[in-house]
This record gives C-alpha cells, sequence and structure tokens, in this order.
C-alpha cells in the first residue's frame, strides 16, 4: 500500500494551466491555412485544433486527478489524518470541481465539432474555433481556488512522513514534555527537536530501527491533554487517529517528577480516557526521568493508585527508564519488541486456527494455504513399508558400470553407437512397455474422440457391409420395390419409398455439387473471359429460342469492310469476332464533340458564341472573388510555414514577458 504521496506532480495555477495547454496546441497544431484550400480541408484542420486542445485540457486534469490519493482506496489511519488535517469534505470538492470541468470541456468539444461540419467560410470556421478555446480556457479560470488549494495539499502531503500501517510499530504517547521525542532520538536516528517545553511536536515523526533482523518503526505523536474529543485542536487529532487505526503496540510515558507542567493523577486520567482506543493492542505504561522520581519514592497513596491502573488492564505492563542517562532505554525497547513479536506470531496462528475450525473438511486462511502446499503420502491401513534393498548390494556383488569391461551390460546407448549414432539409428523407447500383450507394444498409439479410443468406432467390415448394401438396393430398385402404386396402402412401406427417394435426390445432388467444383476449380461460375462466336453460332442460338435472326446478322456483316450482305454471301463463311464487331459499332456511334463549345470541359461553358462564352468566364470568375477572399489567411492568423518553422529558427526570447496571447 503507498505509504507516501511525494511523487504527486505540481499542480499549476489557472493561469499557468491555460498558457501550458494553449502553447502545446499551437506547438502542436501551428495554423497553416493557404488560399485555395478546400472549405472541408478547413474545417478538418479547426475541428483537429479543437480536438487537440480539448484532449490537452483532460489529459492534464485526469493527471492531477490520478496523482492525489482517493480516500475510499487508502488506509483508514491515512484516510482520517487527512480529514484531520485538510478537512475531507473541501479535499473532495476540490476534486470533484476539476472531475467537473473536466467533463465540461469534453462537452464543449463534442458541440463545436458538431458545429464546425457545418462551417461555411474560413472566417466561420475561425470563430468557432476562437469561441471553443475560449469557453475551455473560461472553464479553467474558475479553477483558480481549487488548483491553490491542491498545491497546498500536495506541497503539505509531500512533507508528511511515510507510515506503513502494516508493519511492526511502537507508538509513543501521552502528556506533552514528558520524554517522547527523547526516547524516539535514543532508540532510532530520526532528527527529532527536542526542547524543555510543551508542545515541541506538533506532527507525527517516525523513526525506524532494526532488531533481530526484523524492521521496526516508532512514531513519536503530539501531545495530548486531557479534555473532551470534540475540544481537541489538529495537533492532538493526529496523536488520537495514529492511535485508533495503527496496528501497534502502545507506549504511554508518564513523568512522575511532575517536571512536565502535569501531576501523576491528571497523567493517569488521560491514560483512562484514551484506554478504549488501546482495544486488541499490546499496551506498557513507560515511566521516565527515574533520574529524578522512581515509582518506589512515590507516597503509599499514589503508588497506590498507579497499582490499580495496572491492575485494571490485565496486558498493561510497567516499564522504567530515563533519557537523560539512558538507563534502561534499551531494555524497554528489546522488551516491547519482544512482546510485539509474539503477539503478531500468535495472532497469524490463531487466525489459521480459526479459519482450520470453521471449515475442517478444506482449511483457508494462512494456515489452509500453506497445507494446500504439503502433500504427505501415507500408506494404506494395514499395509508396511519396509525399506528394500536389492541382493547384489547386500552381497557386494554389484558392480560400476565400466566401458573397459568386455562382460559389461549392453546398454541403448551402446547399440545406438554401433549402430551409427544419434540421428542415424533411433532407440526403441516402447521395448519395455509393460502392457497385457508384449505384441502391443510397437503398435501405434490410437487417437481418443469424446473420451473414447477412436478404434471403438472403427468397424473392419464397413466396405464388405457398404458394397452389400448397394447391391440390395440395386437389386430392390430393377425388381420396381420403390416404384410408386395406388394400390399400396401400407404407411410403412410408402414412407420407406419417400425416404429412399429422398435419399437418391440428395446422392445426385451431392454428386453434381462435386463434379461443379472439380470442372470450376475453385473459378466463378460465370465465364469471365472474352469468347469469339460466328454469325452461324449467333443465328443458330436465336433460331433455338425462336427469335429471327436475320437483321442481327445482316447488320454484323455489314461492318466488317467491304463485307458482303447476307443475300450475297454464304452465311457459312462469314464468321466474325462478336468483340470486334462490337467495338466497331461503338467507335462509328461516337459523336464528334468539340469540349470548348459544348460544354465537356472543366471549364466550358457549352456556348457556341465566342462573345457571350468570354462574358460568361468573366462573371463566374466575379461571383468567385469573394469565395477566395474568404478562403485566404488573414493577418489574425499565426502562421509558420512547415518548410522554415519560426520557433526552431528564432533565437532566444528577450527578457520580459512571453505571452503571445
Amino acid at each position: 500500500m503507498k505509504t507516501t504521496w511525494k511523487d504527486i506532480a505540481p499542480v499549476p495555477t489557472s493561469q499557468e494551466f491555460i498558457d501550458i495547454v494553449l502553447s502545446r496546441t499551437q506547438r502542436g497544431l501551428p495554423t497553416q491555412i493557404r488560399a485555395g484550400f478546400k472549405i472541408s480541408r478547413i474545417r478538418g484542420f479547426y475541428t483537429r485544433k479543437v480536438k487537440f486542445t480539448s484532449e490537452t485540457f483532460c489529459e492534464k486534469l485526469q493527471a492531477i486527478l490520478d496523482g492525489f490519493p482517493r480516500l475510499q482506496d487508502i488506509h483508514p489511519f491515512h484516510k482520517d489524518l487527512l480529514n484531520t488535517l485538510y478537512d475531507a469534505d473541501h479535499f473532495k470538492i476540490a476534486l470533484g470541481t476539476l472531475s467537473t470541468a473536466k467533463r465540461l470541456i469534453e462537452t464543449v468539444s463534442r458541440d463545436y465539432v458538431r458545429l464546425l461540419k457545418y462551417a461555411q467560410s474560413l472566417f466561420q470556421s475561425k470563430s468557432l474555433k476562437r469561441a471553443a478555446l475560449g469557453r475551455m480556457a473560461t472553464i479553467c479560470k474558475r479553477l483558480k481556488d481549487p488548483l491553490v488549494y491542491l498545491e497546498q495539499v500536495r506541497q503539505h502531503l509531500g512533507r508528511l512522513p511515510s507510515i506503513d500501517p502494516n508493519t511492526r510499530t511502537l507508538l509513543i504517547c501521552g502528556y506533552p514534555n514528558v520524554g517522547k521525542s527523547s526516547f524516539l532520538k535514543s532508540i532510532t536516528r530520526a532528527d527529532v527537536d527536542v526542547q524543555p517545553y510543551a508542545f515541541t511536536t506538533k506532527s507525527l515523526f517516525v523513526g525506524h530501527f532494526d532488531y533481530k533482523y526484523l524492521r521496526f518503526q516508532a512514531i513519536d505523536t503530539p501531545g495530548i491533554l486531557d479534555h473532551p474529543l470534540e475540544e481537541m485542536n489538529t495537533i492532538e487529532m493526529q496523536s488520537i487517529t495514529a492511535i485508533a487505526h495503527l496496528r501497534s503496540a502502545i507506549l504511554y510515558f508518564m513523568d512522575l517528577s511532575e517536571q512536565c507542567g502535569y501531576s501523576i493523577q491528571a497523567q493517569m486520567a488521560l491514560f483512562s480516557s484514551i484506554k478504549p482506543l488501546f482495544a486488541n493492542k499490546l499496551v506498557f505504561i513507560v515511566v521516565n526521568k527515574t533520574d529524578m522520581m522512581k515509582p518506589e519514592d512515590l507516597e503509599p497513596e499514589t503508588q497506590q493508585q498507579l497499582k490499580d491502573l495496572l491492575s485494571q488492564n490485565s496486558n498493561t505492563e510497567l516499564l522504567q527508564l530515563s533519557c537523560v542517562t539512558s538507563e534502561g532505554v534499551q531494555e524497554v525497547k528489546n522488551a516491547v519488541c519482544d512482546r510485539l513479536i509474539a503477539d503478531r506470531v500468535a495472532a497469524k496462528l490463531k487466525a489459521g486456527q480459526a479459519s482450520q475450525a470453521a471449515t475442517s473438511d478444506a482449511p483457508t486462511g494462512r494456515l489452509g494455504d500453506l497445507l494446500a502446499r504439503i502433500h504427505v503420502a501415507r500408506p494404506l491401513e494395514g499395509s508396511v513399508s519396509e525399506t528394500y534393498i536389492p541382493e547384489a548390494v547386500l552381497n557386494g556383488t554389484h558392480k560400476k558400470h565400466d566401458k573397459e569391461d568386455p562382460d559389461r551390460k549392453k546398454l541403448a546407448r551402446d547399440v545406438e553407437e554401433e549402430n551409427g549414432g544419434a540421428g542415424v539409428y533411433n532407440v526403441n523407447l516402447r521395448e519395455f512397455y509393460d502392457l497385457a500383450d508384449p505384441d502391443w507394444n510397437n503398435d501405434r498409439v490410437p487417437e481418443f474422440f469424446r473420451g473414447r479410443n477412436i478404434a471403438d468406432y472403427v468397424d473392419p467390415e464397413i466396405e464388405q457391409k457398404l458394397a452389400d448394401l448397394e447391391a440390395e438396393e440395386e437389386k430392390l430398385e430393377a425388381e420396381g420395390y420403390y416404384d410408386e402404386s395406388e394400390s399400396m396402402e401400407d404407411e410403412d412401406d410408402a414412407e420407406l419409398r419417400m425416404k429412399a427417394n429422398l435419399i437418391r435426390n440428395k446422392t445426385k445432388l451431392m454428386m453434381n455439387e462435386a463434379r461443379m467444383k472439380k470442372s470450376l476449380k475453385n473459378k466463378a461460375q460465370i465465364p469471365r473471359a472474352k469468347k469469339a462466336r460466328t454469325v452461324d453460332q449467333m443465328e443458330k442460338h436465336f433460331t433455338s429460342v425462336g427469335l429471327d435472326a436475320s437483321a442481327p446478322a445482316d447488320r454484323a456483316r455489314a461492318q466488317i469492310r467491304n463485307a458482303k450482305s447476307a443475300s450475297e454471301a454464304g452465311g457459312d463463311e462469314m464468321d466474325i469476332d462478336t468483340h470486334s464487331a462490337r467495338l466497331a459499332k461503338s467507335l462509328s456511334r461516337t459523336p464528334k464533340t468539340n469540349r470548348l463549345t459544348d460544354g465537356l470541359g472543366v471549364r466550358s461553358t457549352g456556348i457556341t458564341d465566342p462573345v457571350k462564352r468570354e462574358k460568361t468566364a468573366r462573371m463566374a470568375k466575379l461571383s468567385q472573388r469573394k469565395m477566395n477572399r474568404m478562403a485566404r489567411q488573414g493577418e489574425a492568423d499565426r502562421h509558420e510555414t512547415a518548410s522554415l518553422p519560426a520557433h526552431l529558427l528564432k533565437g532566444k526570447r528577450k527578457q520580459g514577458t512571453h505571452r503571445s496571447r
């Protein structure tokens, strides 16, 4: 879990935010609009500009939202600490304002992109772009106060100590000026300010030390006064938050010499007041400044009150030390760490045993996870597993394999080397298979289908049975068994004949389909290649379909240069290519036109009179002038050519304002 937020990116002010986004937009999409651009191209350019600005705004806002912690996702200690220091409601409102601004900017971008689709000119496109960017900048200006507040929160979060709520922790608490910071400085290297006056520590301080190769963290809390929770200030609430939420060993410091400015009775009363926060925690009452006053030197009445306080809390232990003389400091640290380690181990074992008792068949939790990884194989009841030692080993006749021994046992590797080595000869790995029949060792391993051996589905006599069935069908068909008869009244025979007819039709369809696939060879069924046909073939086809072919045949023969008509020449000798005939016919029918005068050219008018044609062209050019003027770039456009970008060729800017907007 994340325990520090030192890597949160700085939050810019609203004006810096706008400058960053608009500068990035200008660098990413510099204005490049020239005369003659189509309106669709102009629309697309300004649409990209609006989308790019919106995406940049949303990206920056989302980065800020992701950088700050979400209160519902962090540890309760950090959640209450943030609430104490910054007011959780104010923090949520600031982040919610940024989220709302992000949604509004997306809406503005979506609306103006829709309007830009219907822009009719450069001026209209540019106006819509300026309006879109202006509305986005206005929304960002309204974030002035939330951005300033979040930047202050970020700076303070970066200064907070890194506290891990789940590690081994020693929490030091008590009245002000009782020696809490002195003890932390004695056992760790934490840079804590130690002064002889109250409320020197105004925030949480953390120090780390190692004990028995384990890392511990000690937390020094600000002093607490004995008054109701509603009257406690921010400094005291930090201590209450740490005591309430951190799983730690509590070290409640007391000053019996009363040099801290508070009486012993007041210190014991504070312990009784915050005792509900010590539930399920190890609690130690640490008596500091024993060089000035020890518990044995107290008055009998005060000693009895201190004993009663310890007896009321069975888990509470009394320890003594002096930070000035360092007497008992290491002993207190060692005692607390030992108790804390033992308590954490017992808690883990207890959690595992509890989960095992809840589900005796399948233990869960830490113990269950551990048992799931371990498998202990045990023999069945009544069977005894004894140690077996080969006789050759017992008799001493066992010999180590020696390659030079002529009487050695021949291994599979030796057989392989004798037959050419690896790659030439393969050792039979199935030779020693333990099967019911040794002849099965070299059989091919069958495949499986739907959980059964594929061999179970194979009938070795399937071909003979199929041939007999087909012969029987041919015999019945020859005898007329499947012929329809009006005198048949048996429904079973009628159904049998109907099914046989369906099977025969299906067989014919399958045969035809296979034949077509074989002939087409994955080609289109309609012939795509050009094929030549003779006039005689055309006349024969027309006659077969009942049409008169004399006129088409005469027209085809007449299109051939120096061709004779059908009445003068025999039809069998006049064979022509229909494709050539169609080409000649199309060329003969193509009209001879003038693209300039007949309106077929790009800039032609279709007017034959040259004077009127010139006047019409002049009027068209005059009407186009306004549209050309609106499509050119104006002085408001910041124009940077692609070949000579200004930001790469200009020198360093002089001192002064850098704002170009």
